[in-house]
């Protein structure tokens, strides 16, 4: 660390020298541009450059499936505008599973396409981008799963259980554009000046937008064991509901704290949430008392349907408590 005195110029202007190592390592010289970013009491600087869209190029000579999807989507969330994959020669296989990358990203398309290289771009104008809206939008989503997966088993209604299956890559979609929003903020004080929030904000909205992602998950599971059962019992059924109940509550509380702009409120909100699993936990074992009364393989099921809504209670709790430390003063 390297300190420097603050000096007045002209009665007016405070002036503070550049360390010449990092002006070097940086490409600052007399007569360049920096930027500063304003962060609370912190003032960040930067070498101003011109707003590019960034390129990487990934060698995909020994990757196919998932492996390949999965590194498509790594690429994307890390930032890159645009993606060159390229290989020896690139099979049918591996441009399935790009074209399945390509499907599972918000904004992005293929743009060339030869024997020995395909190129992707993103189309969105990352400036535009919101993380609390994109957060919003998963919640909405993640919340109506939870309720169509319940109603679904209920029901017995098959065709409501698929479409909460489908609507899982919605969230994914959302999810991917929330962890390449952060990853930026991460590397540029420029990000998080657009977006017009504190970098420790745009991480509390990263990590509840990851359990809202999780909650997805298991109402996708959900409507999977949906379709593996007959109808459920009168008395079983209302208690899930019951249970979903407490659950899709607690997560929806959890969010409003997440969400709310005074912090005494906030904070009311999440604590409640945080002694309301408790209560929840107390419901959850009354319905494993019911489940040993029936067929074995019907508890079963039952019994993993009991336990997502209980887990999607506790990604709730997660929030809270990522809304406490939101709501929390700060040094």
């Amino acid at each position: 660390m390297e300190t420097r005195k603050v000096q007045l110029t002209g009665g007016s202007t405070y002036t503070v020298s550049l360390p010449k190592s990092w002006a070097t390592e940086n490409d600052v010289s007399a007569g360049s541009e920096v930027e500063f970013h304003s962060e609370d009491d912190s003032l960040l600087l930067t070498p101003k450059t011109e707003t590019e869209r960034t390129e990487g190029t990934l060698d995909i000579t020994n990757l196919e499936g998932e492996r390949l999807t999965r590194a498509v989507m790594t690429m994307y969330v890390s930032g890159f505008d645009r993606i060159s994959l390229e290989g020896t020669k690139i099979t049918s296989d591996q441009r399935r599973a790009i074209r399945s990358a390509t499907q599972s990203l918000v904004g992005v398309e293929v743009l060339e396409e030869t024997g020995d290289r395909v190129v992707l771009q993103d189309l969105l104008d990352s400036s535009e981008l919101s993380i609390t809206n994109a957060v919003t939008r998963m919640r909405l989503i993640a919340e109506s799963m939870l309720e169509d997966a319940v109603t679904a088993l209920v029901e017995n209604d098959e065709d409501l259980a698929l479409d909460v299956i489908e609507r899982d890559d919605d969230v994914d979609r959302l999810w991917f554009v929330v962890s390449r929003i952060f990853r930026a903020t991460l590397r540029s004080p420029r990000a998080a000046t657009e977006l017009g929030l504190p970098r420790e904000d745009c991480f509390d909205y990263h990590s509840s937008a990851r359990q809202l992602e999780r909650i997805a998950d298991h109402a996708a599971k959900i409507g999977q064991l949906t379709r593996k059962l007959d109808d459920v019992p009168e008395d079983v059924a209302a208690e899930i509901e019951s249970l979903h109940d407490d659950a899709a509550h607690i997560v929806d509380r959890a969010m409003e704290a997440l969400l709310a702009d005074d912090s005494s409120t906030s904070s009311e909100q999440a604590h409640e949430v945080r002694e309301s699993i408790l209560e929840l936990d107390e419901r959850t074992r009354r319905i494993d008392d019911l489940l040993r009364e029936l067929d074995p393989q019907q508890a079963q099921l039952l019994g993993l349907i009991v336990d997502s809504l209980s887990r999607s209670a506790d990604y709730g709790g997660n929030i809270a408590e990522t809304a406490l430390q939101k709501a929390a003063p700060r040094p």
